[in-house]
């Protein structure tokens, strides 16, 4: 993926995100934060029957973590919880370098942050909403 299109991926996620508000539907909630540069947010799910039906985020960070995140709503909500911790799965192969073309394509926009992983400072960021999820799906399955 062109850088152009890595920007402009983040830039639009992070100036128009779709997902960063309160849910009052949400049936699980998990705060996550990055000490290393302040970023904090609260992920926020409805599951029902196994289903991610729901998702949003509040919070305050850069725009990697706060692109990311949306990034990630977009594309685990309607999936079940399996499949989201698949998704988890494969980010993070992505952001180490270990991910094959084909698992790189279940991640359709959240491939535009594949080249993170040559900014060590930023993959804390990028990562953040990816480890919240994690937490959230173990703390409730």
């Amino acid at each position: 993926m062109s850088d152009n299109m890595y920007n402009e991926i983040l830039l639009d996620h992070n100036l128009h995100p779709l997902h960063r508000c309160g849910l009052d539907c949400a049936t699980c909630s998990a705060a996550g934060l990055n000490p290393s540069c302040g970023d904090q947010l609260t992920l926020h799910l409805s599951i029902e029957d196994g289903v991610i039906k729901d998702g949003s985020f509040t919070g305050i960070g850069c725009a990697v973590s706060q692109a990311s995140t949306d990034i990630m709503l977009e594309l685990i909500i309607g999936k079940t919880a399996e499949q989201a911790q698949r998704l988890k799965t494969l980010f993070s192969k992505m952001i180490s370098g270990e991910i094959t073309d084909e698992e790189l394509d279940e991640l359709e926009e959240a491939g535009a942050l594949q080249n993170i992983s040559k900014m060590p400072a930023r993959v804390k960021c990028a990562t953040l909403g990816w480890n919240t999820l994690e937490k959230l799906l173990k703390e409730n399955s």
